[in-house]
């Protein structure tokens, strides 16, 4: 069987997915959700109800670096898996701490008995962490962690970009950019339809 994603085209871990599945050229039937009107064929695939999902022949895989090490299991043609061990460290640390201020910055009205200027500058001393990093990929050359971590953010960076550019941080400002401008950013983000039972499939990549 084709392998069926089920995706929502801004969520950032929804994003990632599509970046390593693009990279690794592995076909997939994809499958846009709208959060507020939720399929029942993705709510029971899901056990977590969010996206992405990966149905595959196998089982379904239901945790967006989980769908990326799928799809770069597969074929890796920069080598994106072949990155130092303190790159699961870096994604690690977006994923839990950055995330998680990233959240309560950006819904703050979710979050009342939080500083959102508080959760911002926790955040932010990630990013300076980052910045530091970064010469023009966070190893030396583009690797998992780039592409787990650059979603994110982006995400934040939005949340008051002007307050962002200000920042000196020229090195992950500068990576950003060139991913917002990259082909892989463009072929990931084109306005997907909302999939209805007995629709064609939309394939991706």
């Amino acid at each position: 069987m084709t392998p069926v994603l089920y995706t929502f085209r801004r969520c950032p871990y929804a994003m990632r997915a599509r970046l390593a599945i693009r990279q690794a050229g592995v076909p997939v039937a994809l499958r846009e959700v709208v959060l507020r009107d939720k399929p029942q064929s993705f709510l029971e695939a899901s056990p977590s109800a969010t996206v992405p999902c990966l149905v595959t022949a196998d089982g379904v895989i239901d945790e967006s670096l989980d769908v990326m090490i799928w799809a770069l299991g597969h074929q890796d043609p920069e080598g994106w898996l072949d990155m130092p061990d303190t790159g699961w460290g870096w994604i690690a640390r977006a994923d839990g701490p950055f995330k998680d201020a990233l959240d309560r910055t950006k819904y703050a009205i979710r979050y009342p008995e939080e500083d959102p200027l508080e959760n911002r500058a926790q955040a932010a001393r990630f990013l300076a962490d980052l910045d530091q990093q970064i010469d023009e990929w966070i190893f030396r050359g583009p690797t998992l962690a780039d592409f787990a971590i650059l979603p994110f953010v982006r995400q934040f960076a939005f949340i008051d970009k002007d307050w962002f550019d200000a920042q000196d941080w020229p090195r992950l400002q500068a990576w950003l950019m060139r991913f917002l401008g990259s082909d892989a950013f463009a072929a990931i983000m084109p306005k997907f339809p909302q999939w209805h039972p007995g629709d064609d499939p939309v394939m991706f990549p």
